[in-house]
């Protein structure tokens, strides 16, 4: 049985690293490209706009996931046909993570913005999140 291979992929240039990476080195894999929809990202505009704004935040999001996956489809070249690409709503961390144990992943593959000091205590990390909590081994590219 083919590995499967996950990337998470949100549209910074880590992220389509990875996809490289993965690409470049699991050729006989199944690859999956998740992009995270992560609802607090369009909660704090929703507060300040009404409940209107979340819906039309959800189909932008929707539609920027969408846009990715082609992207990501282009990008691959050959294999681009091949790709499973999936959307996901949740923490981004904790989603990942969660897809991979259901989805019999055997490996992730994440990009990182490598942040340091106090930018990443402020930001957080997801692919710190992703390595601490998966179960599969998880290559981080930078």
């Amino acid at each position: 049985m083919a590995e499967r291979i996950l990337v998470p992929l949100d549209g910074s240039d880590p992220s389509w690293e990875a996809l490289r990476f993965a690409l470049d080195e699991y050729d006989a894999a199944d690859v999956v490209v998740l992009n995270v929809i992560n609802p607090m990202e369009g909660a704090y505009g929703a507060d300040a706009m009404g409940g209107d704004y979340w819906e039309g935040w959800y189909e932008n999001a929707e539609g920027r996931a969408e846009q990715l996956f082609e992207e990501a489809r282009e990008r691959a070249g050959d294999r681009g046909d091949d790709l499973v690409t999936v959307s996901e709503t949740g923490p981004p961390g904790r989603t990942i993570v969660d897809y991979a144990e259901v989805n019999d992943v055997d490996h992730i593959v994440i990009g990182s913005h490598g942040r340091k000091g106090v930018s990443r205590i402020l930001l957080g990390s997801v692919a710190e999140s992703v390595v601490r909590r998966a179960t599969v081994p998880v290559t981080i590219i930078r």
